[in-house]
């Protein structure tokens, strides 16, 4: 029998993530198969997806909106996998920017434009999705290397500005690099991990993992005293990679994942400033977040999860204002 398109758990219990299988690359190389150009490119997203999120971010972050076009999948993720929105959607029910159908092509649903890139692919559907309009063809299909080719491929395109904000400094690298690989596989991943486990013993390794990266986290925030990023006074991509993770932690994480031990507007209070400090003070973080669409496609997509669909109303707010604390961290 065919798995499910929501099915993630291997027969141990344990969840294992595809590897991406679109991992071209854009370069202002000369000769480069895929250049940086204005408007050739196109990013198909979820407001749901963490992992989309960060492209989003990046985007925004670079000024990259008038040279690379975006558009957002329904947070509903079904059986036949990310659907575009349809005109008969209310739009009270697919809030934020740019929920419209596939500008491209007219597809129906994502899978479409991975078989008209590869007919065929065998992989999961995932998002982000990054498309050559020009070629007709899928990019990339991997967030971590997307957000990387925005941090620097299309300088040559943007203000002063914006090529000033470097995501991956060469004074840090090693750093970001040793950074991303445990908060990836204990974090980011993490949550995962112990959300899709479907044994106690598989539960209990990943949530427990969880949270000795978080202490971890909250101990080297605790170190960073020239400013309010995660290393210091420089924002990179670490703080995007991690921030996709912490915004949704409370909100659906906590319950959902049954990432319960803490949360982390009470249980770390640094993790908790520099979260909101990113969300409050900066405009790409903020303006990606889509909690409607984040709480929707966690609770009424993972039906293995929650088959009621029932979607939990709190925490309220869903991010607390930069000032304000809860009463359990004020004490």
């Amino acid at each position: 029998m065919a798995a499910k398109i929501t099915d993630w758990a291997d027969k141990s219990g344990e969840f294992k993530r595809q590897v991406s299988s679109f991992r071209n690359w854009i370069s202002r190389e000369s000769g480069a198969e895929f250049p940086p150009e204005k408007g050739r490119y196109h990013l198909y997203v979820s407001y749901a997806c963490p992992w989309a999120h960060r492209t989003l971010i990046a985007r925004k972050l670079k000024g990259l909106e008038d040279i690379i076009t975006f558009s957002v999948v329904h947070w509903h993720l079904a059986e036949g996998g990310w659907r575009f929105a349809t005109k008969e959607d209310k739009p009270e029910d697919i809030p934020g920017e740019n929920v419209i159908p596939d500008p491209l092509h007219d597809f129906t649903h994502l899978r479409q434009v991975y078989f008209a890139s590869n007919k065929d692919y065998s992989g999961r559907f995932t998002v982000p999705v990054l498309y050559d309009k020009k070629t007709n063809q899928i990019v990339s299909n991997e967030s971590s290397e997307i957000l990387r080719m925005f941090g620097s491929e299309f300088d040559d395109l943007i203000e002063e500005k914006y090529r000033a904000i470097t995501l991956y400094p060469e004074s840090l690298k090693s750093q970001i690099e040793e950074a991303n690989a445990w908060t990836y596989d204990s974090i980011n991943n993490g949550v995962y991990k112990a959300g899709f486990a479907t044994s106690s013993e598989a539960y209990e390794k990943g949530v427990l993992g969880v949270f000795e990266a978080l202490d971890r986290a909250e101990k080297h925030l605790a170190s960073q005293t020239d400013g309010p990023y995660f290393f210091g006074k420089t924002l990179t991509e670490t703080d995007i990679r991690l921030y996709v993770t912490l915004a949704r932690f409370d909100p659906v994480y906590v319950q959902h994942f049954k990432c319960n031990i803490r949360d982390i507007r009470s249980g770390y209070p640094r993790l908790h400033k520099w979260m909101r400090n990113l969300y409050w003070n900066h405009a790409a973080f903020k303006e990606t977040t889509q909690f409607d669409h984040i709480k929707w496609h966690y609770t009424r997509s993972h039906t293995q999860i929650n088959p009621h669909s029932i979607t939990p109303l709190g925490p309220l707010p869903h991010i607390l204002p930069l000032e304000e604390e809860v009463a359990a961290a004020r004490a």
